[in-house]
């Protein structure tokens, strides 16, 4: 494991684990990726200690490290956190994430635009589900079979069609306000009188009289940490989009646009300095009045 605050951190709304997660990359890069993945959160993934425990020599590994990350699996960065004394510094990063990510995406995660949930896998449709699954939509039919099917459970409580059909809009509320069937049956037939002389009446009473309080609203955002991405090989940091697959452009090979405010040579520093002086001599000098 990594010093608190180091080491590998999960990225969110990953696809769930298979088999066949890594067989687009290479044999040694997979078999590194599948390790990398197992590790738990915090793990040391630095090249040296990954020597350790590994087959490979810390040259490989860079090169495999540095081949995940073009592949979208792994980012290195910096992210900026606050302490509860109001103290800040910027932690160093490796991002790791199951699911291959293009650049795009992890421009967003820098600024935390992504998801935090993770991504559930497509399922085959199965048909309707059934109405008295807790958290469904709050629907009169859901509201209907629940109040009908209290007379098998209580007969006591046996209502009619129309009796159904007059209390339905009644139990919306209770849905809407986040209450699951059981809360709901066990509201209405528990210590019930006896015998019970009305049902109507005594379930349109329970149902106004007991009903839950609104939930609480949901807490404010958090905002999300400062982030920043580094070059795999050189470690600069930059901007997303100055680093795709992780890299930046000198470590691409690419050449670098010329800048107009690009530092001068000690040549041309002393070439100036030399015609500011001559400049200077010539220009005649005040004489201060005694």
């Amino acid at each position: 494991m990594a010093n608190p605050g180091y080491g590998k951190r999960t990225t969110p709304g990953q696809h769930p684990r298979k088999a066949h997660d890594f067989t687009g990359l290479l044999p040694r890069e997979a078999a590194i990726a599948a390790y990398i993945d197992r590790l738990p959160e915090g793990a040391d993934i630095s090249v040296k200690t990954l020597a350790k425990e590994l087959p490979y020599g810390q040259c490989a590994l860079r090169t495999a490290l540095n081949r995940l990350q073009d592949a979208g699996h792994l980012r290195r960065g910096r992210e900026h956190l606050t302490a509860e004394s109001g103290s800040s510094r910027w932690i160093t990063r490796s991002w790791w994430s199951r699911t291959a990510r293009n650049d795009s995406w992890w421009a967003r995660f820098t600024r935390g635009d992504v998801p935090q949930e993770p991504e559930q896998e497509p399922e085959l449709s199965r048909g309707p589900e059934p109405s008295r699954t807790p958290g469904t939509a709050p629907t009169r039919r859901r509201a209907h079979i629940l109040l009908a099917a209290l007379g098998r459970e209580t007969p006591a409580l046996s209502l009619s069609e129309a009796d159904c059909a007059a209390l339905a809009p009644l139990l919306l509320p209770w849905f809407e306000r986040g209450a699951s069937d059981e809360t709901v049956r066990h509201a209405l037939t528990s210590g019930l009188p006896t015998p019970v002389h009305s049902p109507v009446a005594i379930l349109r009473t329970r149902l106004i009289s007991k009903l839950p309080p609104e939930q609480a609203p949901a807490p404010d955002p958090v905002r999300p940490p400062l982030r920043m991405l580094e070059c795999a090989k050189c470690r600069t940091p930059g901007r997303p989009e100055a680093l795709p697959g992780g890299t930046c452009a000198t470590c691409r090979g690419e050449r670098a646009p010329a800048r107009d405010n690009a530092p001068l040579s000690a040549a041309e520093v002393h070439t100036h300095a030399a015609q500011i002086r001559a400049a200077m001599s010539r220009q005649p000098r005040e004489r201060t009045p005694v």
